[in-house]
């Protein structure tokens, strides 16, 4: 059984979120009315996994999340609107800690449920067998432990000041051009933070990320990742050329192509395919590419997420002569997506999350 803590202000949420998981029937369900009541209630269940709705009183999500993952870890999946500010919250709990979110859909809740049922119980499904990894936010744990209350995991975000590049090899051509692109999922926007922040401002070739998010989302992403990094980063919501020094964010509930204009990349905001499955389309993305960029020019990552999206598209990126680089077990949240890239013997290496950034500098000068 899979021991599930739904903490909700709204009694009628409550009950139609119990109602869902009560008919799974693997589930014991504990129930909490906002934050400080989640407190009282995680230290005597041991929830395997806690929905954690953001907006409650007394205590609010981001307040109660940062407890829980400094005194009782455990994977949370955040509850939160389909809102900009709701994107923000939500950006804010996954550098926290929380492992995914659900957006509620709009309109009412009681007529709306069933449409956000199936993708509630997969992610909590899967929240519930991600191992919380014990070096996260130690060393507050130990404050915490010695001396009380320490201050909030999240401050201002200012941009980063990359490391050093490394010597350029002479026999490396610095004037080809080529593309980067990487694959995210769940548990993908802090992993972002990771590889992206370690890149400097002239990096030779352009990013373009595919991060399965909400509409809604990935304007906020896209504006809080370039106040972390030293690259340009934006969000593709139509029509853009691809240049050096920038990261480009596809558009989320949609699909983003490479193409060609003028004989300059560009990158599209498409309308979903619905012959895949996740959005924007990771496979959909490297396929593109490789229409109209030789393989060798071109590098993919494939990062934390459910499911397999990008692993085929990139296993033949390698096999036609692209390098691939898949985030290693130790460090993804999920190892779903890199992990069938590994599975498919697609991936030219395979790093920890937090070598991937100077990997890329490495192969890319």
């Amino acid at each position: 059984m899979i021991r599930l803590l739904i903490v909700e202000d709204s009694a009628l949420m409550r009950k139609l979120l119990g109602q869902i998981f009560t008919a799974e029937g693997d589930f014991e369900i504990a129930f909490a009315r906002d934050g400080t009541e989640a407190l009282k209630v995680i230290s005597s269940v041991r929830p395997d996994v806690v929905t954690l709705d953001i907006h409650m009183p007394l205590m609010d999500g981001l307040a109660c999340l940062d407890r829980i993952m400094l005194e009782h870890p455990c994977p949370v999946v955040m509850v939160s609107s389909l809102t900009e500010e709701g994107a923000e919250e939500t950006l804010a709990a996954l550098e926290i800690g929380a492992v995914d979110f659900i957006a509620k859909p709009g309109g009412a809740i009681s007529l709306s449920i069933d449409e956000l049922t199936p993708r509630l119980v997969e992610k909590v499904r899967i929240a519930a067998s991600v191992r919380i990894r014990r070096s996260r936010r130690l060393a507050e744990r130990v404050r915490l432990a010695q001396s009380g209350p320490v201050r909030p995991a999240v401050t201002p975000l200012t941009r980063h000041i990359a490391s050093p590049r490394p010597s350029r090899d002479p026999r490396r051509d610095s004037t080809r051009a080529g593309l980067v692109l990487i694959g995210t999922s769940t548990g993908g926007p802090p992993a972002l933070d990771a590889v992206l922040a370690d890149l400097p401002a002239d990096f030779a070739w352009p990013i373009v990320v595919a991060q399965h998010m909400p509409a809604s989302f990935t304007g906020p992403l896209a504006r809080r990742l370039d106040k972390l990094c030293e690259l340009t980063v934006s969000e593709v919501a139509q029509q853009i050329k691809l240049e050096p020094g920038n990261i480009y964010i596809a558009k989320g509930d949609a699909d983003i192509v490479i193409s060609s204009r003028a004989g300059s990349l560009v990158a599209i905001a498409a309308p979903s395919d619905p012959a895949y499955r996740w959005h924007p389309s990771v496979d959909r993305m490297v396929r593109s590419a490789m229409k109209h960029v030789p393989a060798t020019d071109l590098v993919g990552i494939l990062m934390t997420g459910m499911g397999n999206d990008g692993a085929a598209a990139m296993a033949d990126l390698q096999a036609a002569g692209g390098y691939t680089i898949a985030e290693s077990e130790e460090t993804a949240v999920v190892w779903g997506m890199p992990g069938e890239l590994v599975r498919l013997n697609g991936a030219s290496d395979v790093r920890r999350v937090e070598d991937i950034g100077a990997s890329l500098l490495d192969r890319v000068c």
